[in-house]
């Protein structure tokens, strides 16, 4: 095979796999969204036969011959068709590791597990869950054997969400966070609550979609380009630039919850939206890590959403929405309540201050999970006791406690920490950003385009064109430091705490 021959090859192949994944995303948001609920079966076993084809065509001989062929002309190649050479390579080595039929059942399990874990959240049932849990668990334990039998299999699995991430890495980065932020969450907790009962006042949910969209609007996202949906646990599915789909979930009792999640979920989604021409089509039109797509998220969730600039944009839209609820509610209000930092069970409805404490719990779990320290069916027991030790509450069921997240439900073992080290990163990127852009003055004026155009020169454009490291670098003008996130959170609840 010649270097021209491969690369056609590979453009080929780039466009069958582009059609697949498009179709198994679809069927995925479809059943988190508006699918009957018996569906999940007969749904789990076309997602399984169309896993079944990717696998096929990724392993294929030919597929290897291609690679070999590109990346023996490494030096001939262009950035771009280097990376495509090495993301290839990546997802083939992977897939590889395990049999087409463990492949398919495994896409199948995923499928109905996501079902089972719905139904046992709503019935506050983990024994219903379990069984589905240990057969994912069982699973990556294998799959991270397979690929590397010297590593710890969790390293392993951290490696597939952020290139080059292990235990010796989060260890000392969420020891960092312990240490330094549990004093400060102490010390809150011994200062008077901020008011939030207009919070708690009924907000109908027809009302709270005409503000989804109004936030939507907000941040500069086209509606022509990427819908909105209602599921129980929100998420993104981006499939292309123009073809990106958020998701929220609805409490008539808690408006910032919707809120909050459209925010976290945009940012998501405008990291999808600003992907590079260039790449569209490639395996590179998507973002380069999740830590770094979380980044995204958390950047626009808290530096932006959740700061008293874009608490005074917010005011009138909740006003004119909400005229009796948010009566008497004053700009300086709304931030602070916007802003209570307390121990709570929800992650996702999780302050600054404490929301990688909820993370780090996860992270603990996980590696118990996958050393098989801990037994599935203990699960409940130990995430129970981890959040009366480190956060200090008591978990009233399984509902809101080791059900509260799908992660595992899809295989997502070793996702978690890309939200605490995306939250981190998005401090940084903040610092430099305000060096180039008048960052509050843009919030103030409701109109995100500045900001949102410096993140798509220094991150969306790449895709995976560049590696979370060069992304990092580029972004935050320096290497990756804690630090800059612990100072952050320190300076911003001392002065709403008076600490």
């Amino acid at each position: 095979m010649t270097l021209n021959e491969a690369l056609a090859a590979l453009g080929g192949l780039e466009a069958t796999l582009r059609a697949y994944n498009h179709a198994l995303g679809c069927l995925n948001y479809d059943g988190e969204t508006v699918a009957p609920r018996n569906s999940a079966p007969a749904r789990g076993e076309t997602m399984a036969f169309l896993s079944g084809i990717i696998h096929e065509k990724i392993t294929a001989p030919e597929t290897g011959e291609l690679i070999d062929t590109l990346l023996s002309h490494r030096d001939e190649l262009s950035l771009k068709d280097r990376r495509r050479a090495e993301v290839l390579k990546e997802g083939r080595d992977d897939l590889t590791l395990v049999p087409a039929d463990e492949y398919m059942a495994y896409q199948q399990l995923m499928a109905e597990a996501m079902q089972v874990w719905h139904d046992a959240k709503l019935a506050s049932d983990f024994a219903s869950y379990a069984p589905y849990l240990d057969k994912i668990i069982a699973y990556n334990r294998r799959f991270a054997q397979r690929k590397d039998a010297k590593r710890p299999a969790y390293d392993v699995l951290l490696d597939g969400y952020e290139k080059g991430l292990s235990h010796e890495t989060l260890d000392p980065f969420f020891a960092l966070l312990r240490g330094e932020l549990t004093p400060v969450i102490l010390e809150v907790a011994k200062r008077p609550r901020p008011d939030t009962a207009f919070l708690e006042k009924r907000y109908p949910i027809h009302l709270q979609r005409q503000f989804t969209d109004r936030v939507m609007q907000i941040m500069g996202i086209d509606r022509d380009d990427c819908a909105a949906g209602e599921t129980e646990h929100p998420f993104t599915e981006g499939f292309n630039k123009h073809d990106v789909r958020i998701t929220t979930h609805y409490h008539e009792d808690s408006v910032l919850s919707n809120l909050y999640s459209v925010v976290h979920e945009g940012g998501h989604a405008l990291y999808e939206l600003g992907v590079g021409d260039d790449l569209q089509g490639t395996l590179l039109a998507s973002g380069s890590s999740m830590s770094i797509h979380e980044s995204q998220s958390r950047f626009y969730e808290n530096l932006i959403g959740r700061s008293h600039a874009f608490c005074e944009v917010l005011l009138p839209e909740l006003k004119a929405l909400f005229p009796e609820q948010m009566a008497g509610v004053d700009v300086e209000t709304l931030y602070r309540a916007a802003n209570l930092a307390e121990p709570s069970l929800i992650r996702t409805e999780a302050d600054e201050l404490t929301y990688s404490i909820h993370v780090m719990i996860r992270y603990e779990l996980e590696k118990a999970m996958i050393s098989g320290d801990l037994k599935t069916a203990d699960i409940p027991g130990e995430w129970n006791r981890m959040y009366r030790e480190y956060l200090g509450v008591e978990v009233p069921d399984d509902r809101r406690g080791c059900l509260q997240d799908s992660h595992w439900s899809f295989g997502a073992i070793g996702y978690f920490p890309s939200y605490a080290l995306g939250s981190a990163y998005g401090v940084q990127m903040l610092e430099q950003m305000e060096k180039d852009v008048d960052v509050w003055g843009a919030v103030r004026a409701g109109d995100l385009r500045p900001i949102t155009a410096w993140l798509g020169d220094k991150i969306h454009r790449y895709g995976q064109l560049l590696t979370p490291n060069e992304l990092v670098l580029s972004a935050c003008g320096g290497p990756f430091d804690a630090h800059h996130y612990v100072n952050y959170l320190k300076k911003k609840y001392g002065e709403l705490y008076s600490l």
